[in-house]
């Protein structure tokens, strides 16, 4: 999926570079607005309980007008190697205090965090500088899906207890509506690929847990709570605005 957000993201500049050569300085442009960021977050409230530092990369679609107001979809896929559970696995540790796969053989077993959120955003451009209006203070907020889980690896083992469906027991799913706020920056160049923007993110996951048992607890009952799953940290995003081509002048002597 991200390989094809990279060949759109080639073919859009392709476009660009062929139609936006305008001058963007004394005018707002209403145009498409097409991004893909890297976002770094840093996990609070029960969140925290779970996982540790949290990656989104993603995508944004959406229209900015000509009185630069935003709106727009905006897709995370969410991952990270910091689990903070532990003991999920001690009902499987035999006498030697190991796992065993199906040959009796010691067995590895991989943790991380999965998820991705979707959400509908709405913000505008506040310019700062007179040298470009389609440039300025970006701010956006919205609300949307949010799902997140643990994933569980064996590599090539096989692991009967963490086969098919017993992974379920185990994996955490989580999900629920969330909210999100972002603050910082967005620049649009007059013309060429330099078209970015990076600031402040934070979300707000309303989630509930969607097994009805924890194979590790299984004496324990699931919690049904809302819970109140955090995420603050920092996002930047190169842009690809789809300007409309210019019309051509033609003079006649």
């Amino acid at each position: 999926m991200f390989q094809k957000l990279l060949v759109f993201a080639f073919v859009a500049l392709i476009g660009n570079s062929l139609f936006a050569q305008r001058n963007m300085k004394d005018s707002v442009i209403g145009t498409p607005w097409v991004a893909v960021h890297y976002g770094a977050n840093w996990t609070s409230g029960d969140l925290a309980d779970r996982y540790g530092f949290l990656n989104h990369i993603g995508a944004v679609a959406g229209y900015k007008t000509s009185k630069n107001w935003f709106w727009g979809l905006d897709g995370n896929f969410i991952f990270g190697n910091q689990v903070r559970m532990t003991g999920i696995f001690d009902n499987l540790v035999d006498s030697y205090g190991n796992v065993t796969d199906v040959n009796g053989d010691i067995g590895k077993i991989l943790v991380f965090a999965r998820g991705f959120n979707v959400n509908f955003a709405v913000g505008k451009v506040i310019p700062v500088f007179r040298a470009n209006r389609n440039s300025g203070l970006f701010i956006h907020a919205g609300a949307g899906y949010l799902l997140h889980k643990m994933r569980v690896e064996t590599q090539d083992q096989v692991i009967p207890s963490l086969e098919l469906d017993y992974r379920k027991g185990y994996d955490r799913l989580t999900i629920g509506l969330a909210t999100h706020q972002f603050v910082g920056y967005a620049f649009l160049s007059n013309r060429g690929a330099i078209n970015f923007y990076g600031g402040f993110y934070a979300q707000q996951g309303f989630t509930k847990n969607q097994r009805d048992i924890f194979f590790d607890q299984p004496t324990v009952a699931v919690s049904k709570e809302l819970r109140s799953d955090i995420q603050m940290g920092l996002k930047l995003g190169w842009f690809i605005p789809i300007y409309k081509r210019q019309p051509k002048d033609f003079y006649f002597n």
